[in-house]
């Protein structure tokens, strides 16, 4: 009976949810100009694997979801340990450390390009430099990656002081009387039990890197130098509309998102069985 009651909600989600994803998939095998629609097969995926526009946004891609987690899981759990401590004034740092994540991300975007261009030149004025870090990718990627850093590091912090509240004290005080020094407490006791935490956070993270759009198009349009996948695909989609390709594009990018994902929830679901079958013995 409760089979029954929920299969008009599922259906409804799942036709929300799966639709457009295979609405996509099928105009992709499509050549499509205007009103005019010719079947293609797997030709834009063909003509995909041989854009040099499409590695270089793959590239791009690939730097700024590697560099920006990394930075933001190593500054997240620094926040989170600082967030984790009882002192004086926790609660006010702890709002500080969070209202970069409540910014909306296209004004941060702006926000950040306005700090990084050449005129008036706010950041070089801090670091005594003289980049123009608009019109070098290389720059502009550093000014990327710094911005999203920013804005989400704190979100990973979140997360990690969510599984660092799950650790019970008992076992911190077991290890100060055992002698142990506060970085072997870090090592051997904070990290194996934040780490479906620490997994959690990294899925999160890594999906939506591998998925922006906004700062790449704030920062540098449909410039190839800087395109992403996602501005690379909205780019056909709009500013040279091949909807065929685009849709292409967009599907490459979903199926990539996707064993990233698939990879990241294979590995929590081993983490969890691990670490139920030691209490399972122990019972």
């Amino acid at each position: 009976m409760g089979r029954i009651f929920l299969t008009p909600s599922f259906t409804f989600m799942a036709l929300i949810a799966f639709f457009p994803v295979f609405y996509a998939i099928g105009m992709s095998f499509y050549r499509i100009k205007g009103f005019d629609q010719e079947f293609v097969g797997l030709g834009n995926y063909l003509t995909a694997l041989s854009d040099g526009g499409f590695y270089n946004a793959a590239l791009n891609t690939l730097i700024f979801t590697v560099a920006s987690v990394s930075l933001e899981f190593v500054i997240g759990l620094a926040f989170a340990l600082i967030m984790h401590q009882a002192f004086v004034g926790r609660g006010l740092t702890r709002a500080i450390i969070l209202v970069p994540w409540v910014v909306p991300t296209a004004v941060a975007a702006q926000v950040w390009r306005y700090m990084f261009d050449h005129n008036p030149g706010f950041v070089n004025a801090v670091l005594g430099t003289e980049i123009n870090w608009l019109r070098d990718p290389a720059w502009s990627m550093v000014g990327m990656i710094s911005a999203d850093v920013w804005k989400t590091a704190p979100f990973v912090a979140l997360l990690l002081l969510a599984g660092l509240q799950t650790i019970p004290r008992d076992y911190y005080e077991a290890a100060r009387v055992d002698g142990c020094t506060a970085l072997q407490r870090f090592w051997y006791i904070t990290l194996p039990l934040l780490r479906p935490a620490i997994v959690v956070a990294l899925l999160f993270r890594t999906v939506d890197a591998l998925r922006m759009f906004d700062f790449a198009y704030v920062f540098a349009g449909y410039s190839n130098s800087l395109a992403t996948l996602s501005v690379y695909a909205q780019r056909y989609l709009v500013a040279e509309p091949e909807l065929g390709y685009a849709n292409a594009l967009s599907t490459v990018t979903f199926v990539i998102v996707m064993l990233v994902g698939l990879a990241f929830i294979s590995r929590m679901g081993r983490q969890l069985v691990g670490d139920a079958a030691p209490r399972k013995e122990r019972a």
